[in-house]
């Protein structure tokens, strides 16, 4: 009898200190509560504790930080432009019992953090223009592909160049609205025992409403761009070739110049030959007269030039002169005897 009724006593013991012992780890932070109120200060501490067995409730909650990613929403800049901001948020219980008493857990608590970080971050964007919410800083710089400009080979950029990557000026940048959020949600955060550690934006969006023309919008820029690269090289072009025929008539001329000064000094050194050869003796130079009138016959007068010239013309002398049977006498008589002609020089004679 004795003994089941001191089995029964230790029995009791055991239940009693299992449910009145309880363990807090290093990640958890433990709020008692007694008929559902809460008593006493928070347990933060990690380890074994004890509470009152049966009637306090051990209630844990997170010490670590935790994360809120809030869902996608549709909101309009200061410019008007629709867009799809996603916002999420970093956040730590500060104050146990009071975050226990206002929101008892983390489901309600995310819930009342989508209502106030989502009108904060509404109000934000309604006040600046789309520009200022995409930029990051307003110090920020554009990186340029140098290699895919004409400045890459060391001369001027074009106008097209200078257009790509050039950054519109804006005054506040997405960083100072991201602070911005921050700062007006954190009063109204406070006092539900939370502390809001960061507020980032993790996509901004056009609204698929206004996507295609914004699309559209850009390609035609890209074209304007590609269309002034076109110009542009169209231009060097023609100036190349302009440079081009330019070298290529000046070497012709060069060459042109440099065959009439061969052929002039040619023809002089052959006109100086002719000279010291049909001047040794007064035959010779009537026979020089003779041929050189001979070949203006021949070029002026052919089967269809018709020409009319006076008696006393200076061109004909020789035909006016010439006596067909004296001809004939003569020839006969040059094949038997020495004539003047006999005497001139050959070409050959005069070179040497």
């Amino acid at each position: 009898m004795k003994a089941s009724l001191l089995l029964i006593v230790v029995l009791a013991l055991a239940v009693v200190l299992s449910s009145g012992f309880y363990t807090v780890s290093e990640t958890e932070q433990v709020v008692i509560t007694q008929f559902g109120m809460p008593v006493g200060e928070p347990v933060k501490k990690a380890g074994l504790h004890w509470k009152t067995p049966f009637i306090q409730t051990v209630n844990r909650l997170d010490k670590r930080v935790l994360e809120w990613d809030g869902p996608s929403a549709n909101m309009t800049t200061k410019d008007k432009v629709i867009v799809v901001v996603d916002v999420f948020g970093r956040w730590e219980i500060s104050d146990p019992l009071v975050f226990f008493r206002q929101l008892t857990d983390e489901r309600r608590a995310l819930s009342r953090l989508d209502d106030i970080l989502a009108s904060e971050t509404r109000i934000v964007i309604a006040k600046h223009d789309f520009i200022e919410a995409v930029r990051t800083t307003k110090d920020r710089k554009a990186v340029r592909d140098v290699s895919n400009t004409s400045s890459g080979s060391g001369s001027v950029p074009s106008t097209a160049d200078l257009r790509i990557g050039v950054l519109p000026p804006i005054t506040h940048g997405r960083v100072e609205l991201e602070a911005e959020v921050l700062k007006n949600a954190i009063p109204k955060i406070e006092g539900y025992g939370i502390k809001l550690l960061d507020v980032r934006f993790k996509r901004i969006d056009y609204d698929p409403s206004v996507s295609q023309s914004i699309h559209q919008r850009m390609i035609s820029e890209r074209q304007q761009i590609a269309k002034l690269h076109r110009a542009e090289g169209e231009g060097e072009a023609a100036k190349i070739n302009g440079e081009r025929e330019r070298d290529l008539a000046t070497i012709e001329s060069e060459a042109y110049r440099k065959v009439q000064e061969l052929e002039g000094a040619a023809d002089a050194k052959a006109t100086e030959i002719y000279a010291k050869a049909y001047n040794q003796t007064p035959e010779a130079s009537q026979l020089f007269e003779f041929l050189k009138t001979m070949e203006t016959y021949k070029t002026l007068i052919t089967a269809d030039t018709t020409m009319i010239f006076t008696t006393e013309s200076e061109l004909f002398r020789f035909l006016k002169a010439s006596n067909p049977q004296a001809s004939k006498a003569a020839a006969g008589a040059a094949a038997n005897e020495f004539t003047p002609l006999q005497k001139l020089p050959t070409l050959l004679d005069v070179g040497r």
